[in-house]
Formats: C-alpha cells, sequence, structure tokens
C-alpha cells in the first residue's frame, strides 16, 4: 500500500517512524511546507518523492495521512476523499462542527474509509480500560484528567519553530472529550467550560477547566493549562466501580501505583503505530475503522458547546 504523508513535522515523522513497522506498506510521497526540511525529512526517511504540492502527493498514493497544520485539515481532507483516496487526519479533524460534518458527509459521499487521529483510542492503557469495559468487569463512574504543557513560544513537539499555533480545546482536549465517550459508551448531554487569560503573543488561551456528564451519571474532570512548568502530556485517573487506574501515555497503574503490564494488548506499545495499523486494516478489510469520521462528530459537537460557552461573541453570531 502506497502510503502519503503531508506535514515534515514532529507528528509527521512519528506516523513515519511507525509505518515503517507495518508489513506492506511503501512510502509513496513527502508533502511539506518547508522545502528544505522536507527534502532533508525525505532522505532520511528514504522516501523518493517530496513537494509543496499535496495533489502531487495524492496521485502517487492510495492513501493520505495528515499531519498538518488544523486549519488547512477541511481543505485537504476534502481534497484527498474528492480524489478517491483514504485519509487519517490527525486530531483536530477539523476547528469547527461545520466542517466536522461536511467532511463526514463527503465520507459518505466517496466512500474513503477516512478516519482520525484520537490516538487515546488506541493507547494500550486505554485498551486495558476498555475491553474490561466491554467484558462488563468496570464501569467509569469519574474520569479526573489533567493536560499539562509549558508554552511561552510557538514550537512543535520537537522543539522546532512552527507556523501554527495548537489549542487546547479544539485540539488537546478533543483527545480527553473522544476518550471519555468512547469509554461511557454514551454521548456527553451535559458540559460546562471557563478559560483564563490569552497568551498577549499566542494569542489562545493559557488555562481552561472542563466538566463533563453522560446521561447514565458518569462524569469528566478536565484541566488543561500552557503555563505547567513540570511532566508535560495528559494524566488520566479512571475512578471506576471496581477499582482505580492511572494512565499516562502507553503506561498504566492502579490506584496504588501498582504497575499493570500492558505487553500483551496489542502488537505494538505504541499508540500512533495502533493507530495507523487500523487505518491500513480498515482500508484492506473495506470496513469502517474505529475513529471514523462519523464516530469523532459527539466529539467535535461537545467542543462546538463549549466553545460557544467560554466564547460569548462566537455564540451570539452562531
Amino acid at each position: 500500500m502506497k502510503i502519503c504523508v503531508a506535514g515534515q513535522g514532529a507528528f509527521g515523522q512519528k506516523h513515519l517512524d511507525a509505518l515503517k513497522r507495518i508489513d506492506g506498506v511503501e512510502f509513496a510521497s513527502l508533502v511539506g511546507g518547508n522545502q528544505e526540511q522536507t527534502a532533508e525529512v525525505a532522505k532520511k526517511y528514504g522516501i523518493p518523492h517530496w513537494t509543496g504540492d499535496l495533489g502531487e502527493g495524492i496521485a502517487r498514493a492510495d492513501a493520505v495521512i495528515l499531519a498538518t497544520p488544523t486549519q488547512m485539515h477541511f481543505r485537504q481532507g476534502e481534497q484527498v476523499m474528492r480524489a478517491g483516496k483514504h485519509v487519517l487526519i490527525e486530531i483536530p479533524v477539523a476547528d469547527s462542527v461545520e466542517d466536522s460534518e461536511k467532511l463526514a458527509q463527503i465520507q459518505k459521499e466517496t466512500g474513503v474509509v477516512a478516519m482520525g487521529g484520537h490516538v487515546r483510542r488506541f493507547n494500550p492503557s486505554h485498551q486495558w480500560v476498555h475491553k474490561r469495559i466491554e467484558k462488563g468487569e468496570l464501569k467509569v463512574l469519574q474520569m479526573d484528567v489533567q493536560t499539562y504543557f509549558f508554552r511561552r513560544k510557538n514550537i512543535n513537539a520537537a522543539g522546532k519553530p512552527r507556523s501554527w499555533t495548537d489549542h487546547l480545546l479544539w485540539h488537546h482536549a478533543a483527545h480527553t472529550i473522544d476518550l471519555f465517550q468512547y469509554q461511557a459508551g454514551e454521548s456527553i448531554s451535559d458540559c460546562y467550560a471557563v478559560q483564563g487569560l490569552q497568551h498577549p503573543e499566542l494569542k489562545i488561551a493559557m488555562d481552561l477547566g472542563i466538566v463533563a456528564k453522560v446521561p447514565s451519571g458518569a462524569i469528566l474532570t478536565l484541566s488543561l493549562s500552557f503555563n505547567n512548568d513540570g511532566p508535560i502530556g495528559s494524566f488520566f485517573r479512571y475512578i471506576c466501580d471496581n477499582g482505580t487506574y492511572k494512565a499516562y501515555y502507553d503506561d498504566l497503574s492502579d490506584g496504588k501505583d501498582n504497575k499493570i503490564d500492558l505487553s500483551k494488548v496489542d502488537v505494538s506499545m505504541d499508540g500512533i503505530e495502533l493507530i495507523d495499523r487500523e487505518f491500513i486494516a480498515a482500508i484492506r478489510e473495506k470496513r469502517e475503522p474505529n475513529g471514523s469520521l462519523a464516530q469523532l462528530l459527539p466529539c467535535m459537537r461537545t467542543l462546538g458547546k463549549l466553545e460557544q460557552i467560554i466564547d460569548p461573541q462566537r455564540k451570539a453570531h452562531a
């Protein structure tokens, strides 16, 4: 299967690392903005073709992974699907409910495999919890989550400058909002949010608090900050009817810090590799993937509601 990766930055390279470990995958093209960096990354991974033109990459591939700036996702996602190619769009698939719903509709019209990069569904830690929920051994009563970074400059996960700015609500909260609904097995029925001050240069809110509830009564408490001077990432505490579990990326422990062995949960401990494997498997098996655009709409609609709460001016014009 010939894959085009769009985005030469930190997450594009994470996908390239993951795809190297999947049998039957061939790099068709690397599409990037900065052509000097794109050429450098293409040579590093042995990719024979690189370009700044997404159309060129699409033409050479069976499927495309979009690890590009968020504001490009809708236009590029539509371009890939209209060309009849399968697409994996990194989180968030769009930065509005309207564009998310349009993308899901385009997928229906074209019939291609289209999914979002909601990697928390695939991390072995969260998979372990999900499998116990499916067996009826666990029920989530509350998810308590902290997503913390320390940001003063607009740099990516590799520490390099970038042309866009990520967002606590539409990017980082999207991971947890989707995961909460996935683990609870229900869509959020009630949600509230407050945000702190904006950064004077980055023009984004630096602190955000969210609470939410599903009809069965399970609740979510989510704290997000770009002001935390300490360990970065998302820390998940599952408070369940039959135990408490703490997840951090691909690691899991119980409420008393006893580490849980996740080595047999899936074929890899790398969540990015697992999401890429699901994308490729869904294409080969001609089925809907876990994390399809349609499955992610409840998450995007909840983010839209939360945005209207924290941004009354946008609500007035909605």
